[in-house]
């Protein structure tokens, strides 16, 4: 099974997790400590940045794409209960 080198910049922690992992949960793993509301992507409050890797995502939903169009994101956030590693090097921040 194809693995995703995930670091969050905010607190310089990368962690090697199975493809398909979602970033919520990775972040749970390593404290990361992002916000969240719903899980179900729905309210936007666990947005995050993707610094560099946006390749080795997932694509974004219907649902995710509007939930951050509604909240005027740029094409670098996702939601990290929505977004998918892939596989690679990928780098996070909240917000």
């Amino acid at each position: 099974m194809p693995k995703a080198n995930v670091t969050f910049e905010n607190i310089g922690i990368t962690i090697k997790v199975p493809a398909g992992t979602r970033l919520i949960e990775i972040s749970e793993k390593v404290g990361a400590g992002i916000t969240y509301g719903c899980r179900e992507g729905e309210c936007g409050t666990c947005m995050m940045r993707v610094v560099s890797g946006m390749e080795n995502m997932s694509e974004r939903s219907v649902l995710e794409d509007k939930v951050l169009q509604e909240n005027m994101a740029g094409r670098h956030n996702r939601l990290a209960c929505q977004a998918q590693v892939l596989g690679g090097d990928i780098v996070v921040r909240p917000g």
